[in-house]
């Protein structure tokens, strides 16, 4: 077997990341993501393509916060490793995948071949995440009308709101972050990814009882690659009372408000309630997402 040679992207051969099959949707998936040429990759080896890899970043950010297309030929785990290994940035990488993927023996044997790269690599399983889209199609849920919901300009109401969430949660990359740098560390990652996002700040939102007592938050967002529900969270002395399908009806309404003619959202698989509310609300599973971490990030 010759040896990988890998290769970074120019405009002038940027075609070649077109040249590998694409066994799991990845493109359809991607449609309104925007890669910078100099942050694709590619493994040759005899002048073929036999992995690639995307790595992301917002418009404005210096270096990548994500690899998010990955992809591996068949036997060739040891070739994505390198192109992994290739890059001086130790980001999370995130493997979308066919909702059906599981269930069917190509599909599957196309995802483990990407994660025996990634392992090879030295990337962990982090979470196994779904993914949905609200379509008008399936109507606006309904607004149980219990809440009274506002917007907050202190961001200090959210910190504070977020590391009380946050102190007993399903979300694990909130567990990471308490695990590195405590609630204050996840507080303020949740702060610091929603002021990087596009959208308004003037659109996070506090939802309180009729007594007056915060009860959640939620916060409305778009990302780059559109609206989507950002952060659906109810404090812990709240819990027990379906307050998280009240948010995230508000949630969806608020952004339709705002024109939105489709929204993302997101949950572990792990968070059985959430992925239950997310149901009730007219949202569809459309994918899955496998995130991987570095298992050292300074190595």
């Amino acid at each position: 077997m010759t040896d990988t040679v890998i290769r970074a992207l120019t405009e002038s051969d940027a075609p070649l990341f077109d040249a590998l099959p694409d066994p799991l949707g990845a493109r359809e998936s991607h449609r309104r993501t925007r890669f910078r040429t100099e942050w694709k990759r590619v493994a040759l080896r005899d002048g073929r393509v036999v992995a690639r890899g995307a790595w992301w970043g917002g418009p404005d950010d210096a270096e990548p916060l994500s690899i998010n297309w990955f992809d591996v030929a068949e036997g060739e785990e040891e070739a994505g490793a390198r192109l992994l290994r290739s890059v001086p940035w130790r980001v999370e990488l995130e493997i979308n995948l066919p909702g059906d993927w599981r269930d069917d023996p190509a599909l599957r044997a196309a995802a483990d071949t990407r994660f025996a790269a990634a392992r090879a690599a030295g990337y962990e399983l982090l979470v196994e995440r779904f993914l949905y889209r609200w379509t008008p199609d399936h109507g606006l849920p309904e607004r149980p009308g219990r809440l009274r919901f506002r917007a907050e300009p202190d961001d200090s109401v959210f910190f504070d709101a977020l590391r009380r969430i946050h102190s007993v949660t399903l979300d694990a990359h909130a567990l990471k972050a308490i695990e590195e740098g405590g609630l204050d560390q996840a507080a303020r990652e949740e702060l610091d990814f929603f002021h990087w996002c596009p959208s308004p700040r003037q659109w996070w939102q506090t939802a309180y009882t009729p007594d007056g007592e915060l009860a959640g938050i939620h916060i409305p967002a778009h990302n780059p690659s559109g609206p989507t529900i950002g952060f659906i969270g109810v404090l812990p002395e709240h819990r027990g009372n379906g307050y998280a399908y009240d948010l995230l009806a508000d949630c969806t309404h608020f952004l339709v408000e705002q024109g939105a003619e489709f929204i993302s959202g997101a949950t572990d698989r792990g968070n059985f309630p959430m992925a239950a509310n997310f149901a009730k609300a007219g949202y569809p599973v459309v994918r899955e997402r496998i995130n991987f971490h570095p298992a050292d990030p300074k190595a």
